[in-house]
Formats: structure tokens, C-alpha cells, sequence
């Protein structure tokens, strides 16, 4: 890589955007199936299983979110999809090849990964780690373009960490670590995203910054997104499609408003609660009931 940037700028109109080639590519699906699948899944750690028989149809250009108890295998899952992990059995589809035999910069422009637990480089900066993102895009040379900074520049004003390219990754705090990890991701430009709990470390306000920033890619950039989350309210505000699972099977999957209901939430949380609707998105709202106080 000749340079790096240090400042984002705009573009001429004064607003960021990726590039026009990228975004028409992006719902782009040459064999008629989804672009990423999932078929008779063995998944597990060593010799320990953690899920059997798992078949999954990402929706393309929809916001995908994997719920379910601790432990349930949503994570083993994502890794699978991402070609972070390889499955015990069964197979991974990207556009109808098998992931795991694909040439890693292929897959590389085709899926960003953001994992739970992301290590940065000691003494490196903000805009250094974003435009790592670009890596993939580069020839062996790591010649950088202009294609390279426009998309460093989107990525780092769309997360909101454009005054702090200069600063010290470690001498951010957790959240604004988090935003410059999600940062990089974008700068893949790459049509799926997958995000292992990405609102880790965020507080309430950035969660919901964080998960606004990701439909707007999905609906203006028609990135297909699938992202692990924990808290089932925004999981049902955000989602197009819910993927619902305990010990380590699939229980339904589905628009949230068609498949969440107060027993679905019983049976897969042991919570009992009501639902009703979200006042400001019309969305599944889970209402704990809690237990009656002991007279």
C-alpha cells in the first residue's frame, strides 16, 4: 500500500457513498439460490457436537438476525457460515461453491466478518486498521486507488470515526473500538456481512446507532446482513428474518412479526411474557412477566 489515509473527506456532493459498480453487485445472484446456504451441518468444537442436520437459506438483500438462548450454538453457526470454522459435516454454499474450497481474497470480496472477539495490531491507528478493509480489493503490489479511499472514507463517516483516524486504536474505549472494527468491515465493500453480537461494548445509544447504520446499508445498499444478537427487541425491530435457535437446532425461522409469540419466547427462553406491538416500528415487543412476589 503506497499510502494511508489519515483524513476522510466527502465526495464532491457532500455525502459518502460506496462505488456505484459495488452497490449494483450486490444483490447479484448467478445460480437462482440465495448466495450463501447452509446444508446438513455438523458443527461443534473438537469432538464435542453442538448442532446436527442444520440447514439454512440466508435471504439475500435482507437483514438476517440469529437469536437464541446462551450456549445455543448461534455463534458455532455464524462461524460456519463465514468460514471461520469447518464443519464437522455437511457443507457451506457461496454462490453455489463450497466456501471452504474458494481462494481466501475471493471470499474475501464477497463476505466481511466481523467476529466477537477482533484483535488489533499494538501502535496501530484508526484510519491504518479501516483501511485494512481494502486489502482484499488490492493487487500484489498493494497499490492504493481512489476507489480504495472513497471507500475508506464511507466507511469511517458512516460508523462515525472520522475524528478519530489519527488517534491510537488502543486508546479508545471498547464502543469507539467496536464502531472502527464495524469500520473496516464496511470497507470491504463487500455484499455480505456477517456480525458476530456487534453491539458488544456499545452502550444503549450506540446499539441502536450501530443497528440503524446496518439497515441503511441493507435497505439503500442492498447488503445482505446476518448478525448474532442477544437482545430479542431490537433483534425483532431490525430483522427482516429471524433464525431462531436452542440446543443447537433451529427452531423456526421467519418475519418476525409472523413466527414471534409469547409461546414461541416460552419454549426457546423459558420466559414467560406477553407480546405486543412496538409503539414506534409495529414490530414483536417481548414483555417479561416476571414472578409473582411470594405472599
Amino acid at each position: 500500500m503506497s499510502s494511508t489515509p489519515i483524513s476522510p473527506v466527502q465526495s464532491a456532493a457532500g455525502k459518502t457513498s460506496i462505488t456505484a459498480a459495488a452497490s449494483s453487485a450486490f444483490c447479484a445472484s448467478t445460480t437462482g439460490e440465495p448466495r450463501l446456504r447452509g446444508r446438513s451441518l455438523t458443527l461443534g468444537h473438537g469432538e464435542r457436537v453442538v448442532s446436527s442436520g442444520l440447514n439454512i437459506d440466508v435471504p439475500d438483500c435482507a437483514f438476517t438476525v440469529i437469536i437464541g438462548p446462551n450456549g445455543c450454538g448461534k455463534s458455532t453457526l455464524l462461524k460456519a457460515l463465514a468460514r471461520l470454522s469447518r464443519p464437522q459435516a455437511g457443507e457451506v454454499l457461496l454462490d453455489g461453491s463450497l466456501i471452504q474450497q474458494l481462494p481466501t481474497r475471493e471470499v474475501a470480496r464477497r463476505l466481511g466478518v466481523l467476529p466477537q472477539s477482533a484483535r488489533h495490531p499494538e501502535g496501530i491507528r484508526v484510519a491504518e486498521l479501516v483501511a485494512r478493509g481494502r486489502h482484499p480489493h488490492q493487487d500484489w503490489l498493494g497499490r492504493w486507488s481512489a476507489a480504495d479511499q472513497q471507500a475508506i472514507d464511507h466507511a469511517m463517516q458512516a460508523t462515525r470515526v472520522a475524528d478519530l483516524a489519527g488517534r491510537f486504536v488502543d486508546e479508545l474505549s471498547g464502543g469507539q473500538r467496536q464502531r472502527v472494527w464495524i469500520a473496516m468491515v464496511l470497507a470491504q465493500e463487500t455484499p455480505l456481512m456477517l456480525l458476530d453480537e456487534p453491539c458488544t461494548f456499545l452502550d444503549l445509544s450506540h446499539q441502536i446507532g450501530l443497528l440503524e447504520l446496518l439497515r441503511r446499508l441493507n435497505r439503500q445498499e442492498r447488503r445482505t446482513m446476518v448478525a448474532v444478537l442477544h437482545d430479542l427487541n431490537q433483534a425483532c425491530r431490525y430483522a427482516d428474518h429471524l433464525v431462531v435457535m436452542r440446543e443447537g437446532q433451529i427452531v423456526t425461522q421467519g418475519a418476525p412479526n409472523d413466527i414471534v409469540d409469547a409461546a414461541l419466547i416460552e419454549q426457546v427462553f423459558d420466559l414467560p411474557c406477553r407480546i405486543i406491538p412496538d409503539p414506534v416500528a409495529g414490530s414483536p415487543m417481548i414483555v417479561p412477566l416476571g414472578e409473582p412476589e411470594s405472599l
